[in-house]
């Protein structure tokens, strides 16, 4: 363990230091969105949902897109279930004071239509979907590959409830033009985040990003599923290849590939290391100001033990792990922060002197990851809300460390 370890961090700190890099990364502002983008891989969204999408704008004056989402029965994207066909216009309103480096926008749908392309689906929507909404009468059912109309701004028609459709992923965008040493630059279009909870979606506006999509000119070389949706229609789903089924695993170093972008505004890089052998994990959180990784506010060291619980009932291929933290350390960068650490109680945080190491009560720590909107500490791979943040296990004790200059 001790050999890997010494043998793969250069390397992971070294793709994080070409991270925060980022005069190989270009962000177009507002973006240029004419033209063609599509999933490179099968996409998860909370519910779960699994699904691949292909997104055409057109040049202005029309301002114009047309999307295709492909919804599917597995985690792989092999078994197509329905295909929605959406229509509309977008606008442009000002750069984003709440996520920086994005964009917001207004859109308008014009028509959504409907394919459904499976037994399975047609039994599902007809006991979700009102019939009448599509205008089908008593006795008639649903059948497969034929268009069903669920919106029209002209008829005023909207059958969109039952399915939890938005498209509120419009209202906050990002693009990115990655110069690539030795080869052609390579365009990525970040559109907003979607809401956990379905009730939520129609109104929810996004603070994060999704998996970005692919410009169909300007891609990653090589993205074979890129390929599959951009041939894709509603009537004929891309069938993606299998994914490769590899045991349980999580030995070694694992780091981020891009500078993340998470709801509430959080810009940060992870650095993971899991040793299975003694079920031991430690994780690096570099948090930052700015959407290319630059501006260091904090530093979060956490670790401790996991254990594995049982195969994932809702996504295949999926293990649903335990994760306990012994031990957190806050490494903190900006002066605010500092501020908000010595604003606690008298005797919990907070010393004087900013070059020595403090440690904190686990109540005034919880109180710093509401205060800064952190992640959760039990939860390793995934960002909570601020009101979720409640049940922190109760540690032996934190340490805060003061690192701005003097």
């Amino acid at each position: 363990a001790n050999s890997s370890r010494l043998l793969w961090e250069p390397q992971c700190q070294t793709h994080l230091r070409h991270l925060q890099d980022r005069a190989r990364v270009a962000a177009t502002i507002p973006p240029r969105l004419d033209g063609h983008w599509v999933s490179s891989r099968c996409e998860v969204r909370p519910g779960p949902e699994f699904l691949t999408r292909s997104y055409t704008f057109y040049s202005n004056p029309t301002r114009l897109f047309k999307a295709l989402q492909h919804y599917y029965s597995d985690s792989d994207c092999q078994v197509p279930a329905y295909s929605l066909l959406i229509q509309g216009k977008l606008r442009f309103r000002k750069a984003s004071w709440i996520t920086r480096g994005a964009t917001e926008a207004e859109h308008t749908l014009l028509n959504v239509a409907l394919v459904i392309h499976s037994q399975q689906s047609i039994h599902h929507l007809a006991v979700h979907l009102p019939l009448y909404c599509l205008g089908l009468g008593p006795g008639v059912h649903l059948v497969s590959h034929r268009l069903y109309e669920l919106f029209s701004a002209k008829a005023e028609k909207d059958c969109l409830g039952a399915l939890h459709f938005s498209m509120m992923e419009l209202e906050l965008l990002r693009m990115e033009t990655q110069i690539h040493p030795h080869g052609h630059p390579s365009k990525e279009l970040f559109l907003g985040d979607v809401h956990t909870d379905w009730n939520q979606r129609a109104h929810y506006r996004p603070t994060g990003y999704q998996e970005p999509l692919q410009n169909t000119m300007h891609y990653i070389h090589p993205c074979p599923v890129c390929a599959l949706v951009y041939r894709s229609s509603e009537q004929h789903p891309p069938i993606l290849p299998p994914s490769w089924s590899i045991p349980m695993n999580l030995d070694g170093l694992w780091v981020s590939q891009r500078c993340e972008a998470r709801p509430a505004v959080l810009f940060l890089t992870r650095l993971f290391i899991f040793s299975e052998e003694q079920r031991s994990w430690e994780g690096t959180y570099h948090h930052y100001s700015d959407p290319m990784c630059r501006h260091r506010t904090f530093t979060l060291l956490a670790s401790g033990h996991y254990a594995h619980m049982e195969p994932s009932g809702k996504i295949k291929g999926a293990t649903e792990l335990v994760f306990k933290v012994t031990h957190a350390k806050v490494t903190v960068f900006e002066q605010t922060l500092v501020r908000v650490l010595n604003s606690s109680e008298q005797g919990s945080c907070g010393l004087a002197d900013p070059k020595e190491m403090m440690y904190c009560s686990t109540k005034y720590i919880k109180e710093f990851l509401k205060k800064v909107r952190i992640i959760c500490l039990f939860s390793p791979f995934f960002i909570c809300e601020q009101s979720k943040c409640e049940n922190i296990p109760e540690l032996a004790g934190y340490i805060i460390e003061n690192n701005t200059p003097t």
